[in-house]
C-alpha cells in the first residue's frame, strides 16, 4: 500500500526552497523500479560524500557519470553478448539503468572507481572563498563619523558661465 503525502503547506510557508520542495514532491511519486541499481550514499566527512551503487556484471566502460550544473546523471548500458553465447539463468541483472542525484550548490564529483561490483563516487562540497561566511568588525561608535539623514533643501551654487565672443 502506498502512502502520498500534501506537501501543499510547504509550498505556502517557504521562500526560495523551490528545488528543495520539487524533489520531495518527486520522491512521492516514485515508483518502485527506479530504485535499480541499489546504492547507498555516506557523508564521509564535513564537505564530503560518496555515492556506492551496486552495478555487479558492469564494467568501468558500460557506465557513464555526467555532472551538468547541480545534477549528476549515472547512466549503465551493457554491451551486446558474443555471438553464440547460451545463457541457461540469468540471475545478475544486466539491464540499462539511468539514475540522476540532485546535488547541493557547489558539489563536486572528485573521482570515481569501480570495485567488485560497487561503483563508488566520491564527492566533495568546495564553496568558494567570496561565498563563505565572514565574520565583519563593528566599530564603536567613537571611531565612526555619524551619517545623519538631513532632509533641508541644500543650496547648489553656480559659478557663472562666460560667455565667448565671436570675432
Amino acid at each position: 500500500m502506498r502512502t502520498t503525502f500534501d506537501l501543499s503547506p510547504l509550498f505556502r510557508s517557504t521562500v526560495g526552497f523551490d528545488r528543495l520542495i520539487d524533489m520531495l514532491d518527486q520522491v512521492s511519486r516514485v515508483e518502485p523500479m527506479t530504485n535499480w541499481p541499489p546504492y547507498n550514499i555516506e557523508k564521509a566527512g564535513d564537505d564530503q560524500y560518496r555515492i556506492t551503487m551496486a552495478v555487479a556484471g558492469f564494467s568501468p566502460d558500460e557506465i557513464e557519470l555526467v555532472q551538468q550544473e547541480n545534477t549528476l546523471f549515472v547512466n549503465g548500458q551493457k554491451h551486446p553478448e558474443p555471438e553464440g553465447v547460451q545463457v541457461l539463468h540469468r540471475g545478475i541483472a544486466t539491464r540499462a539503468f539511468k539514475q540522476s542525484f540532485n546535488l547541493a550548490d557547489h558539489v563536486k564529483v572528485t573521482g570515481a572507481s569501480l570495485e567488485n561490483g560497487l561503483l563508488t563516487i566520491e564527492l566533495k562540497r568546495e564553496v568558494p572563498e567570496e561565498l563563505k561566511p565572514r565574520r565583519i568588525e563593528i566599530a564603536s561608535g567613537t571611531g565612526m563619523k555619524a551619517l545623519a539623514q538631513d532632509n533641508q533643501p541644500q543650496q547648489i551654487e553656480h559659478e557663472p558661465q562666460q560667455k565667448s565672443k565671436a570675432a
